[in-house]
């Protein structure tokens, strides 16, 4: 029987993959920006099914990020194994910058970060030479060109943590003055020290780059077939985009792989799951890798590895559809938006219970800040999971009395976040003593990007449906979506909802001005809009299903 691999491998906001093989097993991480627990773990024995196994930054290790425009936090990491260990390197925006983790064994737990505050560099990357020694190399400005970057490789003393040896400038990029050279890759095969990287930006024009030297710290040499990679060149309507941002691994029968990012469109320019992970073969070729040969693109499907062990879906389940809250903790699928660091949730009696924190779910945006932070930002009581098909369901189930705050009414429900300010709220609220119902949309103009000066936006909601619920108790708030075709219901009862709003626009949440960097986010909230209360939102169960 042909087994087939299927893209996106993970599917889903999962981008940045970064893999490493121990042995018989594969291990992927991925970025997380601004969400927590950050930087997720997947397991696979056969490339083509991903199991994820944990998260390197937890609370437990001090990992910090802020909720903040949802595109900060952590992006791409690095993960290595040498000797025993495996390593991560990443660099965390909101927080103190670069930092490596370690672990024994991947689900953790991973170390405290080690900081590297002599790099500050972004997208480092770390190299273990078959001497055992050890570098890191990282895009930084070059200051013998104008307006133009180059990488550098620095020795690394991995023991201590610190920088040991002269930083040193190995190649520019492959195209003259390339819009954001990032995401270096070393690699040893052969005669040849490879470095990988893209170009173009992680949006339309993202691609593969390569060059290759004799020596570690040599000038390297770019491919001249550069870009290795690259989607590009297939039009503005080719249903898999952005592809680039690579890492190659090896199999240990021989074989070579490379995992990279890219999107699903969804009609037209629209990136609602983000950028997910995808993979392609690579053959070696007079000294160069070729991937996916013999069509130069990324497919959806490739003959999956006969070596490899075959393993069914149902034993390596990427995720779980239904959750009724039965555990003490909640499960990997689950992510809070910046780090909690007041308990404003919990699990009990098969709930979920959130808090009516302050914060509302849409506030003013501030531009991402890269240098560390001296204040830590406030919580918002948001937990949430990544949209992974184009046309899926999620229902909730939840039990809220909307009270008035000094004038304010708290208000919970579901949300569907794409980029901050960027969302759709069904979602129960109070006004003149009754408990209203609404749907509301939220969406940003903005000016510039969040990294660069002179930022920009303004925020706009509206209400699109509002209505007296009639009824006390749970309410069942269901959004189903059909490509960008987005409808509501609502009822008391799973098997006996009702049309609240249908054909609600999902390209609204998603412009192609918010670009590729972040997915969307479905989940649940709980807000005092500006003043916080005890009052909690409890939600019996949440089923995510797609199709």
């Amino acid at each position: 029987m042909e087994h087939l691999i299927k893209n996106p491998i993970i599917p889903g906001f999962y981008p940045d993959p970064s893999i490493c093989r121990v042995g018989d097993d594969y291990y992927i991480a991925n970025s997380s920006f601004e969400l927590c627990p950050g930087i997720p773990i997947f397991h696979s024995k056969d490339l083509a099914h991903w199991k994820q196994i944990g998260y390197a930054m937890t609370t437990e290790n001090g990992f910090y990020t802020d909720a903040n425009l949802y595109s900060g936090g952590v992006m791409a990491p690095t993960i290595r194994y040498h000797k025993g260990t495996f390593y991560i390197i990443n660099c965390n925006f909101g927080d103190k910058g670069n930092f490596i983790v370690t672990a024994k064994d991947p689900k953790g737990p991973w170390s405290q970060p080690h900081y590297i505050t002599d790099i500050q560099d972004i997208d480092c990357s770390i190299f273990f030479d078959d001497d055992d020694k050890c570098y890191l190399v990282s895009p930084g400005e070059d200051k013998e060109q104008d307006n133009n970057r180059a990488f550098y490789l620095t020795p690394y003393d991995i023991e201590n943590f610190k920088v040991c040896g002269e930083r040193k400038k190995i190649w520019n990029s492959a195209m003259r003055g390339a819009w954001a050279p990032e995401s270096p890759h070393i690699y040893h095969v052969g005669d040849y020290y490879y470095l990988m990287i893209a170009e173009g930006g992680t949006e339309h024009n993202h691609s593969v780059m390569i060059a290759r030297s004799k020596t570690i710290d040599g000038w390297y040499e770019g491919n001249p077939a550069n870009p290795i990679l690259t989607h590009r060149h297939l039009g503005w309507d080719y249903p898999i985009e952005n592809i680039g941002h690579a890492d190659l691994v090896e199999t240990q029968t021989g074989k070579w792989y490379a995992v990279m990012l890219g999107v699903r469109i969804i009609e037209g320019q629209h990136m609602n799951m983000g950028r997910e992970t995808f993979i392609c073969p690579v053959d070696w070729q007079r000294g160069w890798p070729v991937f996916s040969k013999d069509t130069g693109k990324v497919e959806t499907t490739y003959q999956a590895d006969p070596d490899l062990p075959w393993c069914e879906e149902s034993e390596n389940a990427t995720y779980v559809s239904r959750d009724d809250f039965d555990s003490a903790e909640l499960g990997m699928d689950w992510s809070f938006w910046g780090t909690p660091s007041e308990k404003y949730f919990s699990v009990e009696n098969s709930e979920l219970r959130l808090k009516c924190l302050a914060r509302p779910m849409t506030r003013e945006l501030l531009p991402v800040s890269f240098a560390p932070k001296t204040k830590k930002d406030e919580n918002v009581a948001f937990v949430g999971r990544r949209q992974r098909h184009m046309d899926f369901s999620f229902e909730i189930s939840m039990e809220f009395n909307a009270g008035i705050n000094e004038g304010r009414s708290e208000s919970a429900g579901m949300v569907i976040m794409q980029q901050c300010n960027h969302q759709y709220r069904f979602e129960k609220s109070c006004r003149n003593g009754k408990q209203i119902l609404s749907l509301v949309l939220a969406t940003t103009k903005q000016k510039g990007l969040p990294f660069m000066p002179g930022y920009e936006s303004e925020t706009t909601e509206s209400i699109l449906k509002e209505c007296e619920l009639e009824f006390d108790g749970p309410v069942i708030l269901k959004l189903e979506a059909n490509g960008q075709d987005y409808s509501f219901y609502m009822g008391q009862s799973a098997d006996s909802l009702t049309e609240f709003y249908a054909h609600a626009d999902g390209k609204k949440i998603n412009p192609e001005e918010v670009g590729g960097m972040v997915g969307t986010m479905l989940g649940m909230f709980a807000t005092g809009n500006g003043n916080g209360s005890d009052n909690l939102a409890k939600f019996e169960y949440a089923e995510y299903r797609g199709n």
